[in-house]
């Protein structure tokens, strides 16, 4: 399995050094691509195998042959990163793991990777990210009544969140826990765009972006990330609490999501038995 990598953040790197190091089974790292040319280089300096190239230009990449010979390609950038590059990915037939889900949150720019999968006949992949209880959740998608999705997370992993810019709350100035975000996840994932990729899923998963709930609370005592699921439907009940130790790299990123990821690229690489999403 043959992979170019787009995104040079936490994520990626991550990816990259999983895969560099023989952790995910038989896939093979060809390329990197990063529209800040140095989070590339400063990737592959810690990379064992020197082969790996690295592009900043998009039309670059998709150009060479790293990316002709690739299998599939991972998105571990951002949500407007997803938006521009992964609907050009799909239609190389190129398989596409995507790390910013939020973008999916767009119906129609999902209707159309969707139309260019089916026609090509390719794979679009989602890890579960740093939430559990996906397999429960699609299970009974036609049971649901109801999806509610609580996080909590420390005020300083919020930073930078565009919801804040037309807010009055400051998150400094928060002192206790305190909900700062009531909504649906399609409105989330636009305000929060780093910091709840897992609304997304969920909703992929169940009962859709704009009828799953999504509630934010900033809790300056908080030191994880925690996501909490209710479900409530003909099925019965459900309720999944996760409590995630963020990235010494990025309080913004939860270490369950980059574990899920190379847990996901390592199930489309390797035969054998399949457990689960």
């Amino acid at each position: 399995m043959k992979v170019c990598l787009i995104g040079c953040g936490t994520i990626g790197s991550e990816l990259a050094v999983a895969i560099d190091s023989g952790k995910v089974g038989s896939a093979t790292l060809l390329a990197l691509f990063d529209t800040v040319e140095h989070a590339a280089q400063k990737l592959k300096l810690r990379l064992r195998k020197d082969n790996v190239a690295i592009f900043s230009h998009f039309s670059e990449l998709t150009s060479s042959s790293e990316f002709k010979d690739a299998d599939i390609v991972i998105e571990a950038a951002t949500q407007a990163a997803a938006k521009t590059f992964s609907k050009h990915v799909v239609e190389n037939k190129k398989d596409l793991l995507i790390m910013s889900v939020g973008a999916l949150a767009d119906e129609f720019f999902l209707s159309q990777l969707l139309s260019v999968v089916y026609t090509n006949g390719t794979h679009i992949y989602v890890p579960s990210g740093a939430i559990a209880g996906i397999d429960a959740i699609k299970s009974v998608k036609g049971m649901l009544d109801s999806v509610t999705l609580t996080t909590t997370k420390n005020p300083r992993a919020l930073a930078g969140a565009p919801f804040f810019n037309s807010e009055p709350t400051r998150l400094n100035s928060i002192k206790k826990k305190t909900l700062v975000f009531q909504g649906t996840a399609a409105d989330a994932v636009n305000k929060f765009p780093a910091n709840i990729n897992v609304a997304a899923v969920l909703s992929l998963a169940g009962i859709g972006i704009q009828q799953t709930k999504v509630r934010i609370i900033a809790d300056p005592n908080i030191t994880v990330n925690q996501h909490q699921i209710e479900a409530t439907g003909a099925f019965g009940e459900m309720s999944l609490t996760v409590r995630n130790v963020p990235s010494p790299n990025n309080p913004k990123t939860s270490f369950l999501a980059i574990l899920s990821a190379i847990e996901c690229l390592r199930s489309i690489c390797e035969p054998g038995i399949r457990v689960g999403t």
